[in-house]
This record gives C-alpha cells, sequence and structure tokens, in this order.
C-alpha cells in the first residue's frame, strides 16, 4: 500500500435511518404499570421489573443492603433452593438475573417468546418470595468485603471513592459506595435484606418492560396473575429522601497518598446534573466533545499533543438526583502538575470559547451513529424504556433522541458548558505518591490543598 493511501483517512458516512420502536403502556389491577414493545423477528423476549427503590434510600447504616438484597434473590425461594431455582430456569433456557442500582432495583429474565409464561412465573417467584438463606447471605456478604478491599487497593476505583467523597456532603447518598462499605456490609443480615426486600413490594413504584417478538402472547395476561394481583396494594416502607448536595464552595486539592505510585490517578469535577434537564442533548454533545471521544480535546490534549496519559475522558453520570460531574485521567508521577493544569485549561476553553464547526458535525455524527447500535437486542431495548419509568421521562424521548442531538447548535454547546461547568467549585483528587507530588501541587495553587496519608479510611 502506498504512502498516498496511508494518509487517507476514511470520512464518515451518512448515519443510516432509523427510529426507536414504539411501545404500548397499561397498568394491571393493582396500579404496576406495564410497557410492551413489539419487536418482530426477535423470538428472546427481555422482561424487567423496574422497582424506583435503589441504594440512594437506604439507610446510611445498613448502606449496601439494596446490592447484596438484589444479589441474594436468586439464592433460594419458598419453592426451590438456590441450586433449584438455577435448574429449572435452565429446562426453559431462561436467564434470570436482578440487581440494585442508585435509583432503581431490577430483575428480569431473557427466554424464548414459546416459554415465556413458566419463566415469567420463576421471575415472579423470585421477585416475591426470596428466604434470604443465612449461609448464602454469609457467603455474598464475604464477596462483597473482598470487593470493597480491592476497590479500596485499586488505584483507579480508589479515585472514585476519594472523588465522591470530596464532591459530596455527608449526607449526600451518592457520597457512598453503591454496595456498602467496611463499615456497613459486616452489619448486613438475612433480617436486613427482608427489610430491604419488602420495602420494594410497591406496585405504584414498579414497572414491568417486555419487549421481543410478541406475536400471538398474551402478555397481559401472563403478567395479570403474577404481577397485578398477587402483589398487595399497599406500598412497602416510605423511601428516604434523597440528598445530593455539594461539599465544595471553592476550588480543593485532594491527595490520597500511595508510597511509591508511578502513576497519578487524577478525577477533576463537581456534583452535575440529574437526567431530566430541559438541555440534554446539548449536554451530550458537549459532553462528547470535551471527554467523550477518542477524538475529544481532553484525550487530543492529554494524550496525543502532551502525551501524559493513555486516555482521558468526561462526562456527566446523570441520575435521578444530581449525579458527579468528572474529567478523569492517569497520568505518570512527574507530569501531574501540568497534566492537571491542561485539564483545567480545557475546561475553561470549553466554556470560554465556541466549539468549531467540525468537533460540533463530528459528536453529533457519532452519537447520532451509535445509537440504534445499542438497540440491536431486546434487552436494551427494554432496559430503555425501564430507564424512562425510572428517571420520570416522556414517553416520546428515545424517538426525539436523534432529531434533539442534530437540532444542537454551537451556541447550544457554548451555553450548556457555561451553565454546568462551574470552573469556581471544582475539586481535584490526585491518586499517588505524595512525597513526590505535593509541593509542586501546593506551589501550582490549584485550589486549598489537604493531603490524606491514610490510603484506607473507615468509611
Amino acid at each position: 500500500m502506498s504512502g498516498e493511501h496511508l494518509a487517507t483517512r476514511p470520512t464518515p458516512g451518512t448515519p443510516r435511518a432509523y427510529e426507536f420502536p414504539p411501545f404500548e403502556k397499561t397498568r394491571l389491577a393493582n396500579g404496576a404499570e406495564l410497557r410492551v414493545v413489539e419487536l418482530p423477528g426477535r423470538p428472546l423476549v427481555s422482561v424487567v421489573v423496574a422497582i424506583r427503590r435503589g441504594a440512594a434510600d437506604e439507610p446510611p447504616d445498613l448502606a449496601g443492603v439494596s446490592s447484596l438484597a438484589a444479589r441474594a434473590l436468586s439464592e433460594g425461594t419458598e419453592r426451590h433452593d438456590a441450586i433449584g431455582l438455577v435448574e429449572a430456569s435452565e429446562r426453559l433456557g431462561a436467564e434470570l438475573h436482578a440487581s440494585a442500582g442508585w435509583d432503581v432495583t431490577s430483575a428480569g429474565v431473557e427466554v424464548l417468546a414459546d416459554r415465556l409464561a413458566p419463566a415469567v412465573a420463576l421471575l415472579a417467584e423470585m421477585l416475591r418470595t426470596p428466604t434470604f438463606p443465612a449461609h448464602e447471605v454469609e457467603r455474598l456478604r464475604d464477596q462483597r468485603m473482598n470487593e470493597v478491599l480491592q476497590a479500596y487497593a485499586d488505584p483507579r476505583r480508589r479515585a472514585g471513592i476519594a472523588f465522591d467523597e470530596a464532591i459530596y456532603t455527608e449526607a449526600s447518598a451518592y457520597r457512598r459506595l453503591l454496595g456498602g462499605s467496611r463499615v456497613t456490609v459486616p452489619a448486613l443480615d438475612p433480617d436486613s435484606l427482608r427489610a430491604r426486600h419488602a420495602a420494594w413490594m410497591d406496585p405504584s413504584s414498579t414497572t414491568i418492560v417486555v419487549g421481543g417478538d410478541l406475536a400471538g402472547v398474551d402478555v397481559r395476561g401472563i403478567m395479570e396473575p403474577l404481577f397485578g394481583t398477587a402483589i398487595a396494594a399497599e406500598a412497602g416502607a416510605p423511601p428516604l429522601a434523597v440528598i445530593a448536595a455539594s461539599a465544595v464552595d471553592t476550588p480543593t486539592v485532594r491527595i490520597v497518598h500511595r508510597p511509591g505510585a508511578v502513576q497519578t490517578e487524577v478525577r477533576v469535577g463537581h456534583v452535575g446534573l440529574r437526567r431530566r434537564i430541559a438541555d440534554f442533548h446539548a449536554v451530550s454533545v458537549m459532553s462528547a466533545i470535551l471527554g467523550g471521544l477518542f477524538g475529544s480535546r481532553l484525550n487530543m490534549r492529554l494524550r496525543e499533543e502532551k502525551g501524559y496519559t493513555y486516555g482521558a475522558h468526561a462526562g456527566f453520570d446523570l441520575r435521578v438526583h444530581p449525579g458527579p460531574f468528572s474529567a478523569s485521567a492517569a497520568v505518570d508521577t512527574d507530569n501531574t502538575v501540568p497534566a492537571v493544569a491542561d485539564l483545567l485549561g480545557e475546561l475553561r476553553r470549553m466554556r470560554e470559547s465556541d466549539v468549531t464547526a467540525d468537533e460540533l458535525r463530528a459528536a453529533k455524527d457519532y452519537l447520532i451513529g451509535v445509537f440504534p447500535l445499542r438497540f440491536e437486542t431486546p434487552g436494551p431495548v427494554v432496559g430503555a424504556l425501564a430507564g424512562l419509568a425510572t428517571n420520570g421521562l416522556p414517553d416520546d424521548e428515545l424517538a426525539r433522541y436523534r432529531p434533539g442531538i442534530e437540532a444542537v447548535t454551537v451556541a447550544d454547546v457554548r451555553r450548556a458548558a457555561e451553565e454546568h461547568i462551574h470552573a469556581d467549585r471544582l475539586a481535584i483528587v490526585l491518586i499517588g505518591d505524595a512525597d513526590r507530588i505535593e509541593a509542586d501541587v501546593a506551589a501550582a495553587g490549584f485550589g486549598d490543598l489537604e493531603v490524606l496519608r491514610d490510603d484506607a479510611p473507615a468509611g
């Protein structure tokens, strides 16, 4: 191949046409919402039961109880023990799963359409009648404790922990580890898991989503006796108020000392946005240009131009309540200060100058182009519809995504950056060798400096 051919870069093609599939929405007898999306030619049906209760509204002294309870749902029911439940699902060719996030707890199953009824019966059994056997809970709790210890030992994950602790107040739910801490996890037992499970059983907070090739399938007829009448109509324990408040009023710097570290994990940011915002599309494009693409400003500056890192990223973690905005990179220790300076410079540039037409087009083409790829199978389609319910978004939100992205202008991007990136109250968190970087960081004057010499605090 000639040098001329090697130097010729391919140009982006025109994004193919795509429309998010329509869905029907009804309510079961007890008030639980049912959403059904017909996907012809997709014989593997996906079902998700999404309950708008997650780790954000669990008791702080039992942090991690939602995650552990969700894990333990499949460890035994009133009818099957853990092995029996697995065997019953395998006979149907079905895959059961359950998990808890910050804002939602979900359980689901994937199965061929002609076996949907018995598979959903197993799902309902797992969700409604778990027994939380003591020996299984103990095993899962021990696993979780090992995961917590690993999180503190891993620099990248430790940076995430320290960053959340830096930007959120003590009372903020998102400040905690999703799965609990070394203090709270040992206190979790079958009784606490049962109490958490009982709080989930609220039809008014429940959305059931079914997607796949459902020709000839009476979905409501299957769901009504299992979920519409079998779950009590009275609500469970009311959710705790979720606080997501900023702990940062002025620029701050926190170094978490890791003796001998050859790299520094860098996190810069602040409390960000909730998912339900009016300028979601502009924020999406702005985030892609700043730090969401390989050709983003941060990656081009810190990786391609300066060679500080293998990759730099930035974006908003949009949740029901304001999640974090963060920019991140792992840089070699000696370049910690210049890397942070360049990162801060890119944040300021995002706010203070317009993006170029080429940057705007590249970001929009990428976001529009990858959108259909997310929904090639029923699982992601069903998950996206459950996400609409979790965040209280309108039914046409996904149908409006691509036109909304296409409509974003240079001025919209500038306005989103100005309104949502707060250079005056950034937290800078550095996980690295404080003995080598502290003096230079202090001299740089990025903000009020704090050094934590204990790399494994009690929380």
